[in-house]
């Protein structure tokens, strides 16, 4: 006859406690990061190098190998020996904080806001999986690495301050350190080149992630529509919206096409996702270009 197992009951309640901390959005994204690493074979990596860079404190993740005793020996806590090739493996994260990208065209589709959130978590998954770091633009906290951190990560996410801001603040990065905004980027582009000066000035590598809503790129509706602005931009009555379609849709082509040139010139790439596609195919081609030498 089978024995019966009987879990006890602080291990089922803090299994229970685990599972709150770590919610769905979280687990989407390491199955997403998962998907995606199965398929890739390692990042290039110039080497560990040789010149010094900086000591910055041990964080929750790093191995006791990293620490360097000697100097912590003077210091009041634990000190990590940091060396240039190392900094040049930090991704700074940013999600769009504006009220246009918190849009759905429909309750079957997630809100552009919710698909960035997903795809930066994923993101941010396949790269400490690689041992890199990753911070979140804007929030207090240091970059972190190890496997374990991707729920503080998305905490910090969480609690940064209300802006309104398409675009991170502008503040100290890392040197060599790689930043990746996602947004739906659909503002004029000499707009956009305006407030990215400040971050092509500070020398960083960049990279957008696009995202829209399947509607933007189709303008999908029939006859009398009235398009309300969610930043206050006013409102727009179309009699006929499908006598705009083709050339909302040239015009929509024409800015993609623009946004590319301009981050071309920058040495800044652009990769697109559509919140109506399944995230890994974007999250590999991003991953992708990430892995690429600054």
């Amino acid at each position: 006859m089978p024995t019966t197992r009987i879990i006890p009951r602080l291990t089922l309640s803090s299994a229970e406690h685990l599972a709150a901390r770590f919610p769905p959005l979280l687990l989407a994204a390491e199955r997403i990061a998962a998907s995606v690493a199965a398929g890739v074979h390692g990042r290039r990596r110039a080497g560990r190098g040789e010149h010094f860079w900086q000591y910055r404190p041990h964080q929750p993740g790093d191995a006791a190998t990293v620490i360097d005793w000697r100097a912590s020996a003077r210091s009041p806590r634990l000190l990590v020996r940091e060396r240039e090739w190392e900094a040049a493996q930090t991704a700074l994260l940013w999600l769009d904080a504006s009220s246009s990208f918190n849009w759905s065209s429909s309750p079957k589709l997630p809100l552009k806001s919710e698909a960035g959130r997903l795809l930066l978590l994923a993101l941010a998954a396949l790269l400490l999986r690689g041992g890199e770091r990753v911070g979140i633009c804007g929030s207090t906290r240091p970059p972190v690495s190890g496997r374990a951190v991707l729920a503080r990560l998305h905490h910090q996410l969480l609690s940064l301050p209300e802006t309104g801001s398409a675009l991170p603040p502008l503040a100290p990065f890392p040197r060599h350190a790689k930043l990746v905004l996602f947004g739906d980027f659909l503002d004029p582009v000499p707009d956009i080149a305006t407030r990215l000066k400040p971050l092509f000035a500070s020398g960083l590598s960049g990279h957008l992630v696009q995202i829209l809503d399947p509607a933007e790129e189709n303008l999908p509706w029939q006859g009398r529509v009235t398009f309300t602005g969610l930043e206050n931009e006013g409102r727009f009555l179309a009699p006929r919206t499908e006598k705009l379609r083709k050339a909302y849709q040239e015009k929509l082509a024409a800015h993609q096409a623009e946004l590319r040139a301009f981050l071309s010139r920058m040495n800044w790439t652009l990769t697109r996702h559509r919140t109506d596609k399944r995230p890994e195919q974007a999250l590999l081609a991003l991953y992708q270009t990430l892995a690429q030498p600054c």
